[in-house]
């Protein structure tokens, strides 16, 4: 049975986290003046804050110095982070580390940990996860992969092109994956590799001129040419890059969920409080039953929306690989976000497309999560399938 009560303390950081934001980190967003993402300086800064708060790396273990909440937990309190597009990135939990850290944490070594999972986890650099190409390599079907990495004397040498990459500009090392077989077969040929960004045959190419920019670094393309690194930059077993990959895509896709509603339920707040005020037709905005019907179309949408990203937090608690689960939330979550900024700035009309609201930056940023970690079509796609199967076993 799903218990969706909050224990006391979860209720208390959970309250702490919203004074947090409103305080401190949406008072700051008019200095968030970056292309991509917030500069080095408000970064620190806004992290500092959240360290003195003790809201830093609530998804981070207690012995790496964050919280170490659960994943439930986690959906509550990254919800409220993401009522700010700068709160996880001060609680140091936003994409693409937080799942970077999830993934070190359950595959990497001992001395991989201390060497690149610490200093993530502490804010003292960033990282990206290399693995989507320019077509026609790997996007939406990850067993397209083209880059390869061939042995070489103590190592390997990996070559190829990867294409919106989040986070590269930047970042202190890369988590890229690399063909190491002639074929990919049941999950098997492909692995990861750690890549330091000093390293000569890793190059940024260029930054993406993508629509959101959120996140530090923005999107790169890069290119791995003769990128020599040594046996012990193997991530993991060699061959087991994709089922690596799985540990670290349904918890990824998650907390982008639980992010993105915390800021849609801000696209929300936003439009209310303007019905409220604004007077047109002899009423308030509010008043008006169109209104109310798009406002309540969004309260669905936030309840339902949450509903599911509980129900897959708590399948990830549970020790499953909540695989399903989360392609459910994210296919509803990604549409249910984009519905709901869209009647924001409907409501607000000529005031929401301005720069007087953060709305036409919000829908901006949600817009393309229809897109990142799967298109909607392709969990559909996989949701029928499942649905599909089952029926017939069921038959």
């Amino acid at each position: 049975m799903i218990d969706f009560g909050l224990p006391a303390a979860v209720e208390e950081l959970r309250d702490r986290t919203t004074e947090f934001v409103r305080d401190e980190v949406i008072p700051a967003e008019h200095r968030d003046r970056s292309q991509h993402g917030l500069d080095d300086a408000l970064r620190a800064e806004l992290q500092d804050a959240a360290r003195a708060a003790g809201l830093f790396a609530p998804q981070v273990s207690s012995e790496l110095g964050g919280l170490g909440l659960d994943v439930r937990a986690q959906a509550v309190i990254l919800e409220e982070a993401g009522y700010s597009i700068l709160g996880p990135q001060a609680l140091n939990c936003a994409a693409p580390d937080e799942g970077n850290m999830h993934l070190l944490a359950r595959i990497a070594s001992p001395v991989q940990q201390e060497r690149y999972l610490a200093p993530l986890a502490a804010g003292e650099l960033r990282s990206c996860f290399a693995m989507t190409e320019p077509a026609p390599g790997a996007g939406s079907d990850p067993s397209m992969l083209r880059t390869t990495a061939r042995a070489v004397d103590g190592g390997w040498s990996i070559s190829g092109r990867k294409w919106f990459i989040t986070g590269a500009v930047g970042a202190g090392f890369a988590i890229c994956m690399a063909r190491t077989s002639d074929q990919i077969s049941a999950g098997r040929g492909a692995t990861m590799f750690l890549v330091d960004a000093d390293n000569p045959g890793w190059h940024v190419e260029r930054t993406v001129d993508a629509m959101d920019r959120s996140f530090p670094g923005g999107h790169a393309e890069v290119v791995f040419e003769d990128c020599i690194v040594t046996d012990d930059a193997v991530l993991g077993e060699v061959g087991e890059g994709y089922r690596y990959a799985q540990v670290r895509l349904a918890p990824a896709r998650l907390t982008h969920c639980m992010r993105w509603l915390g800021l849609a339920r801000r696209a929300l707040d936003i439009a209310i409080d303007r019905a409220d005020e604004r007077e047109a037709f002899g009423s308030k905005l509010a008043e008006l039953g169109m209104v109310q019907a798009m406002i309540a179309d969004s309260v669905i949408d936030l309840e339902s929306s949450r509903a599911l990203i509980w129900k897959c937090a708590w399948a990830l608690d549970q020790g499953r690989s909540a695989g399903f689960e989360s392609s459910v939330a994210k296919a509803h979550v990604a549409e249910a976000v984009g519905r709901i900024s869209d009647r924001a700035l409907q409501i607000c009309g000529s005031l929401g497309v301005s720069g007087d609201l953060p709305l036409s930056r919000i829908a901006a940023e949600v817009r393309p999560f229809r897109i990142y970690d799967g298109p909607t079509e392709t969990h559909k796609w996989s949701i029928a399938r499942r649905a599909l199967r089952d029926r017939r076993r069921a038959a």
